[in-house]
């Protein structure tokens, strides 16, 4: 977005331009109103980013204009209406720059410069529109983030943090299973350093968190023009690189963002189709990749309210992060509990002991798991279908279940199952697991 003017992309007359940043020529054929188009079509909220690298305050005040302004309300209200769309898009997601604190960026500004550019444009963008939902481009530093927050705080609401923690732009391989897992607590790390920061500028309950851009795997990217550097990118498209490696990291990035759902807003994972995305889309059908149905697990499975839990795990052999990892939510309309547990370990069964209210778990409940046949195991044309999720009963004694490797598992349990509160004593063997009973209660009065 760093070079990107919008309104070559709006109207029937447009012109080509030479991307600088990507190094490619755009057509310009899918603009402003293809994007709102296709956000109606899959009933997502359109999110606009900004050029904040060659562009200006005013420039995207217009765009603000452009979209929101009934018609007759000046210049760019009136050219939407012009072409052909009286009543206006109502665009409430917007961000200021993409990764302008990089060299690599079109445009890129020190912390000085862009402290100043966001709160003068975030301005001018409240001017025209003052219900927006203002995001902007950072970093999770303090000697990046805090001069931010002090110059333009007050006038945002959000801060985009981009995570890829495979880094295919340096080293152009893709990391092994291990190396790969061994990145799932690097995010808690970036959430936890910005929310020190947020406290530091004053402005705590007042400036949420947004992975607008997060994939464990970077992009295949090498810096230069030439046809061979250019042909790299089509490495993206390697269904072999997004193995269950990436179906675990994903789920721990999810768990993560849930524990931390006071400050974390929004998680947006990029891109969405092709390239490194959930899904592939061929010539004869489409490939959910194994990221694909973690998201859709999440999606369909989970309650409504993410709650309080504890574990003791001991590390993942070859890391220094824990084996297992773990979520609750509970649907507080039905009272079922969605149990999330993920085991690590690349060919090793795991225990682990559950406890809810400090009584152990019993019985058989229905699950949904995720795994696959090894590590590097993947969906492609030829074998849709080899990392998909199975349904099955899972079952616990004495609080005790047994997770197979590689894999995520999301349980449901029904309550009211358990009576009474507190710490319990860790059983042998496994891991040990408590749900917080006094959390439920409380919720399911509140």
């Amino acid at each position: 977005m760093s070079g990107y003017h919008w309104v070559d992309g709006v109207g029937p007359d447009r012109v080509p331009f030479y991307d600088k940043a990507w190094r490619v020529t755009d057509p310009n054929t899918f603009g402003t109103k293809e994007f709102i188009a296709w956000c109606e079509a899959i009933g997502a909220a359109p999110y606009i980013c900004t050029n904040a690298g060659t562009g200006t305050a005013e420039q995207m005040s217009d765009w603000v204009e452009y979209t929101n302004l009934p018609a007759g309300s000046g210049k760019w209200s009136d050219l939407r209406a012009a072409h052909g769309d009286q009543r206006p898009f109502d665009v409430r997601y917007w961000s200021i720059g993409n990764e302008n604190y990089g060299d690599w960026e079109i445009g890129a500004k020190d912390a000085h410069e862009w402290s100043r550019l966001v709160a003068e444009s975030a301005k001018m963008m409240r001017h025209v529109d003052e219900d927006l939902i203002l995001l902007t481009a950072a970093r999770a530093d303090l000697d990046w983030m805090l001069p931010l927050l002090n110059e333009a705080g007050q006038f945002l609401d959000t801060l985009s943090i981009h995570g890829y923690w495979d880094k295919l732009s340096q080293v152009d391989e893709p990391s092994d299973y291990l190396t790969s897992i061994a990145q799932s607590v690097a995010p808690q790390d970036d959430i936890q350093r910005t929310r020190e920061i947020i406290g530091a500028a004053g402005l705590t309950g007042k400036i949420s968190i947004a992975f607008d851009e997060w994939n464990l795997r970077g992009w295949h990217h090498p810096n230069g023009n030439s046809p061979e550097k250019l042909a790299a990118r089509d490495r993206n498209d390697l269904n072999s690189t997004y193995t269950v490696a990436d179906a675990l990291f994903s789920a721990s990035f999810f768990n993560t963002c849930l524990r931390n759902a006071d400050i974390v807003s929004m998680a947006n994972i990029a891109p969405s189709v092709n390239t490194r995305g959930p899904l592939y889309v061929h010539a004869d059908g489409v490939v959910r990749r194994t990221t694909f149905h973690v998201m859709a697990m999440y999606a369909t499975l989970l309650g409504d309210r993410a709650l309080t839990s504890s574990a003791q795990s001991r590390e993942l052999p070859g890391t220094d992060i824990p084996v297992f990892d773990h979520l609750a939510t509970i649907d507080e309309a039905t009272g079922q509990l969605s149990i999330v547990l993920i085991n690590r370990e690349p060919v090793e069964d795991l225990q682990v002991t559950l406890s809810i209210g400090g009584v152990p778990v019993d019985g058989t409940f229905p699950s949904t798991v995720l795994s696959g046949p090894d590590v590097d195991a993947f969906n492609d044309v030829d074998r849709p279908d080899a990392v998909v999720p199975i349904e099955r009963q899972l079952g616990f004694h004495q609080g005790v279940v047994t997770l197979e490797p590689h894999s995520v598992t999301i349980c449901q349990i029904a309550l009211p199952l358990a009576h009474g509160a507190g710490a319990v004593e860790t059983p042998a063997p496994g891991l040990a697991w408590e749900l917080d009973g006094r959390l439920w209660h409380r919720n399911a009065t509140a």
